[in-house]
C-alpha cells in the first residue's frame, strides 16, 4: 500500500555541480525537493520506488545500486540508486539520476530502493495498472516521482511559447498539491505531449498507486524559471 510520495522536478540543473554558476537560481526548488524526500523517510516504507521519464534505452526497472552519471552534462559526477546493491550494466536515465542524487543528500531509511524508467508516451490506461501493481508490492510503499510540467511557458522555453501551457501547469500543480488522483488521471495526454510535459505519465502512475490510500498532499514549491513548469509536492 502506498504510504507516502514525493513529487519533484528532474532537470539536471537541480544538481549544483551541473548548474555551476546558475546553481543559486534553483536553491529554493532544491531545498523544497530535499524536504519532500524527507517525508518519504519519515513514513518508514518497506520499499521505495523512484519513477522518472525515460527514453527507450532507460525504460523499465533499475535495481538498487544502479549507477547514473552526469558526465554527459560536462560534470565528473556519478551517483548510485540507494545503497550498494545488485550491479547493473544499464545506466540510469537522467531523471532517475537526479532522483538518486536527491536520495544521496537526505537521511534515507534502510528500505530497498528501485527505479522505474517510464516512457513519456505511456497512456493513462497503462499507467494506472502499473501504479496499482507497485502499491500492492509491499505493505508500506513510498514513491519518489520525478517529472516536469510544460516546457512551453515562454518564448525562451525549450519548446517555445504555447498559450495553453500556463493553464495546464496550474491544474497539474493544484492536483499534485491536493493529492487529487482523479484530476491527475484526467490530465490530457495529447495536450501534455504537445506541451512537452515530461511528468504526465509518472504522475498518472502515481495516481494509480494512490487509489484508496487516502493520502493528503502539500504543494511545497511551484515555479518556471526557464519556461518549464517545476513542482514539488509531498503526500502522506
Amino acid at each position: 500500500m502506498l504510504v507516502a510520495a514525493a513529487i519533484c522536478p528532474c532537470p539536471p540543473l537541480l544538481v549544483p555541480e551541473v548548474a555551476a554558476g546558475a546553481a543559486p537560481e534553483l536553491d529554493g526548488l532544491r531545498a523544497a525537493a530535499l524536504d519532500a524526500v524527507g517525508v518519504l523517510a519519515a513514513a518508514r516504507p518497506d520499499r521505495l520506488v523512484v519513477l522518472g521519464p525515460a527514453e527507450q534505452a532507460g525504460r523499465g526497472p533499475h535495481p538498487q545500486g544502479a549507477i547514473g552519471s552526469f558526465r554527459g552534462f560536462g560534470v565528473d559526477l556519478d551517483v548510485a540508486l540507494g545503497a550498494p546493491g545488485t550491479t547493473s550494466e544499464r545506466r540510469l536515465p537522467p531523471s532517475l539520476s537526479v532522483g538518486a542524487w536527491l536520495l544521496s543528500r537526505t537521511d534515507w531509511a534502510d528500505a530497498p530502493v528501485e527505479g522505474l524508467g517510464v516512457g513519456e508516451p505511456l497512456t493513462r490506461d497503462r499507467c494506472l495498472p502499473v501504479g496499482r501493481e507497485i502499491s500492492a508490492s509491499a505493505p508500506r510503499v513510498a514513491l519518489l516521482v520525478m517529472g516536469d510540467g510544460s516546457a512551453r511557458r515562454t518564448v525562451k522555453a525549450p519548446g517555445y511559447f504555447d498559450e495553453r501551457a500556463e493553464a495546464f501547469d496550474a491544474e497539474a500543480a493544484r492536483a499534485l498539491g491536493a493529492a487529487d488522483t482523479a484530476a491527475l488521471t484526467a490530465l490530457d495526454e495529447e495536450l501534455a505531449f504537445d506541451l512537452q510535459a515530461s511528468g504526465r505519465a509518472c504522475w498518472q502512475v502515481l495516481a494509480g498507486a494512490a487509489e484508496g490510500a487516502d493520502l493528503r498532499g502539500t504543494l511545497l514549491r511551484e515555479e518556471a524559471p526557464y519556461g518549464v513548469g517545476y513542482f514539488v509536492a509531498a503526500w502522506s
